[in-house]
């Protein structure tokens, strides 16, 4: 067994896992698994530039990782940084803070790369007692882009594509630093498009119809589980591997996009950092859905991040 240690530092939150991995036989045991929302991705979309104070988040974030790392004494730490890292003018400044804090280069994966970690993360376990019927579409819906894979023991065609729940809600939801809140019916509808146009350029090389089943990776999908199943609180071991049925993720898309502030806050399992951001991420996850035929979606806890640990042992 090897103990790694795999951060993935995506465009709304920076993720940590500390396993024992060993790849000959398949086993993984998790020792530690913690997130923080530190919205790296801070009006990247409009600016072009990390905010200072989206990188000092982020940078308070790494240093309480360093200690998580040393103290469970990781042999190997992989660090991958996604989306907003790969966007920004000043993306020297995050790998500078990144190496000072914890001794690892922070690797700025292309979008092909992401995917394909995405896919080892979700797919491994997949083979095993739930029955899931090949090929597999893997539909990762980050803060700035969203990956699909379709694969079944190995990854066929990988797209990744500039829709996101933080860059929808920050290009049609925000006038004035202001949220437009509820949305109104003009600006859910340049939401719309906007997904669209990117699921058209996805489906030149990904076809999303083509898949058996459909799993659906990270907190807006997880956080979509959640409400499904009804939790008082968020609850990993009961969303991993709960399946949504495409009724029910339109229903909860529709109610998230009717509610304000504080009724999308007041939802039990609702973190915090994802209130303001939660109903463009439905609208993509839906519009995914209804583009592909998948009549629900098996939803993952294990995801980029179980992929970058396989990775690194």
């Amino acid at each position: 067994m090897t103990r790694v240690a795999a951060i993935d530092c995506g465009t709304n939150s920076i993720r940590l896992l500390v396993a024992d991995v060993d790849p000959a036989t398949g086993d993984f045991t998790e020792l530690d698994r913690r997130m923080e929302i530190v919205r790296l991705g801070q009006g990247v979309d409009r600016t072009g530039r990390l905010a200072p104070e989206a990188l000092e988040r982020t940078f308070d974030a790494c240093r309480a990782y360093a200690a998580v790392i040393k103290e469970l004494g990781a042999e190997r730490v992989r660090f991958v940084a996604t989306s907003a890292s790969r966007d920004a003018e000043n993306s020297d400044t995050f790998v500078r803070g990144v190496l000072d804090i914890l001794g690892v280069e922070p690797e700025v994966v292309t979008g092909a790369q992401e995917a394909q970690l995405s896919f080892d993360g979700a797919t491994k376990e997949l083979a095993g007692g739930d029955h899931l019927e090949k090929p597999y579409l893997v539909v990762d819906i980050g803060g700035g882009s969203t990956e699909f894979v379709v694969g079944d023991d190995r990854v066929r065609a990988a797209r990744s594509v500039d829709i996101g729940c933080v860059r929808m809600t920050e290009r049609h939801l925000v006038v004035d630093g202001a949220a437009v809140d509820p949305p109104t019916p003009d600006r859910i509808a340049a939401i719309r498009a906007d997904i669209g146009s990117a699921l058209d350029l996805a489906e030149e090389t990904v076809p999303l119809a083509s898949a058996a089943t459909l799993v659906g990776l990270a907190g807006t999908v997880t956080t979509v589980a959640a409400i499904a199943l009804g939790l008082e609180e968020y609850d990993s071991e009961a969303i991993h591997h709960s399946r949504v049925s495409l009724e029910r993720v339109r229903e909860i898309t529709e109610r998230l996009l009717a509610s304000t502030h504080e009724e999308r806050a007041a939802i039990p399992a609702m973190h915090p950092g994802r209130v303001d951001v939660i109903a463009s991420g439905a609208l993509v996850l839906l519009a995914v859905m209804e583009r592909s035929g998948a009549r629900e979606v098996v939803v993952s806890e294990h995801d980029i991040l179980d992929g970058i640990a396989w990775s690194a042992a």
